[in-house]
């Protein structure tokens, strides 16, 4: 069940090389996932974020226009601070600050390019399996939440 659910995950993937999206594209269609878009222009990522809305964004640091982290400030406000929402950064630039400053800025987790295939997948896997993990607790907090208010709301009457 878990499986199937990643693999229907929404994943963007935000890169200014197409060579790039074009490898990983492949590479996660290969590995089932079958629902990704793609821009190649970081200054589209909150508008495909809005009407996509993925499970799982790869980001690039070092783009023209916006650089990722600009996109990671700009992705904040519409990400509840309750919500895992996981971005990835890809990126060529492997310096501690880099990483440090992608990581304090929002995204999960940090991988440097080129990549190695194998790693990219189960870095992907591990993210989207724990959004679907907090989504499924928010969905139960959600259900639990509704049953005590309802027992409220009849423990209120009978004491009427």
């Amino acid at each position: 069940m878990l499986d199937k659910n990643l693999k229907n995950a929404k994943i963007l993937i935000v890169d200014d090389h197409q060579l790039n999206i074009d490898l990983l594209q492949s590479y996660l269609e290969m590995q089932g996932f079958n629902t990704i878009q793609a821009t190649t222009d970081p200054r589209q990522t909150l508008s495909l974020f809005k009407s996509f809305e993925p499970d799982l964004i790869l980001l690039d640091l070092m783009m023209p226009q916006l650089s990722g982290y600009e996109v990671l400030e700009l992705l904040k406000p519409l990400i509840h601070e309750d919500t895992y929402w996981p971005v990835l950064v890809l990126t060529a630039d492997i310096s501690p600050h880099a990483k440090q400053r992608a990581l304090a800025s929002g995204a999960r987790d940090f991988l440097a390019k080129p990549f190695d295939f194998v790693e990219v997948f189960l870095r992907i896997r591990n993210l989207l399996e724990t959004r679907y993990l907090y989504q499924q607790l928010e969905k139960k907090n959600r259900i639990l939440e509704e049953k005590v208010a309802m027992l409220i709301k009849v423990m209120s009457q009978w004491n009427k």
